[in-house]
């Protein structure tokens, strides 16, 4: 684990410096940030950035600064333009770093002798004044070499890397995307629905320690596309409404492969839907999409309730998928999704 702490700040004059210190801190591969003086706005901006665009950064704001550098249980790094050149020492911080805790102290204008006495290390990003941003964001690249770079994030906004232009998918939250449901023509039969699906979904979820934000959006959203057509590609038709509104690929997904408990290549070309990926994989499509085989209209049913249901229509081996997707999902819960739906029920 690597902390940064944060010393000398001054919530009304250096509010800004300061975000971006903890911004830089993030996104350079810390896990957590300490500040010396309390200053909730600037923990609920942090906040904020973690909440939307992912990660498990935190910040503690109010802290005693000496009392957290010198009793840290790890490798106490000092970062000033007075210590020894950061190309100098890196190695050597790697090596003994393997396996241990980091915390790094980053000051503002006048940083107390304590702290270079307490440091294990005292190191420069050069020996001349410059930011203490840009200290920082130097010294976690040469520490990680570059591959903190590569680090993936799953927030609620997701930047999309482009030559030219800009665009950011994001995943919407219950508020947004029942206001994508109306906004798309659902009407009160899709939005009962979808309301009993995202109920178990969630039920499920919890238990199977899921994404719960993509359980939400996925859920509310799945049957969207039935505004288009309530055929077989109606999956189909909500996946391609989604992409066109931004909405990020984790959630198009779900949408794009809840149908039973996927359709195979040759079922999808025979159904004459495009040749695309129909069978769920992450654990949050599977669960949304057997969510949905145990709700028919807006009454939750059971498991066998549903396999008579497609045995009926002739349809043995998607019966058969579903019923190897529910005793997933049930091991994976550590309880079976009937009694899961029954605890809704009741």
């Amino acid at each position: 684990m690597i902390t940064v702490l944060r010393i000398g700040h001054r919530p009304f004059r250096d509010k800004r410096i300061t975000t971006h210190v903890a911004l830089v801190s993030r996104a350079f591969g810390a896990d957590r940030i300490l500040v010396d003086e309390k200053d909730e706005t600037l923990e609920n901006t942090v906040h904020k950035v973690t909440e939307n665009f992912g990660g498990s950064f935190s910040i503690e704001s109010g802290i005693n600064w000496k009392k957290e550098f010198r009793d840290f249980k790890g490798i106490k790094v000092n970062l000033s333009m007075y210590g020894v050149n950061v190309d100098d020492r890196i190695e050597s911080i790697r090596k003994i770093t393997e396996g241990k805790d980091i915390i790094v102290l980053v000051g503002a204008e006048k940083v107390p002798i304590d702290a270079y006495n307490i440091a294990d290390f005292n190191i420069a990003i050069s020996n001349q004044p410059h930011s203490e941003v840009s200290a920082l964001a130097i010294f976690l690249d040469r520490l990680y070499k570059g591959k903190e770079l590569e680090k993936k994030y799953e927030g609620k906004m997701n930047v999309v890397p482009m030559e030219h232009g800009k665009m950011v998918k994001f995943i919407p939250d219950e508020q947004q995307s029942m206001k994508l449901l109306y906004e798309s023509g659902s009407d009160e039969r899709i939005v009962s629905h979808v309301t009993t699906v995202y109920n178990l979904s969630m039920a499920i979820g919890r238990y199977a320690r899921a994404d719960m934000k993509l359980i939400v959006a996925g859920s509310l959203l799945h049957d969207i596309g039935r505004t288009k057509t309530n055929g077989i590609g109606h999956a189909v038709a909500g996946a391609d409404l989604l992409r066109e509104r931004n909405i990020d690929e984790s959630v198009v997904r779900i949408v794009e492969r809840h149908t039973g408990a996927g359709i195979l290549p040759d079922e999808a070309k025979k159904l004459g839907l495009p040749d695309r990926n129909y069978i769920p994989e992450t654990l949050e499509e599977k669960i949304v999409a057997q969510a949905d085989n145990l709700v028919s209209g807006k009454t939750i049913v059971t498991l066998a309730d549903t396999i008579d249901r497609y045995r009926l229509q002739g349809l043995k081996e998607p019966a058969e998928r579903i019923k190897k997707l529910h005793k997933e999902l049930s091991e994976v819960c550590g309880k079976d999704l009937d009694e899961i739906a029954m605890e809704i029920n009741s």
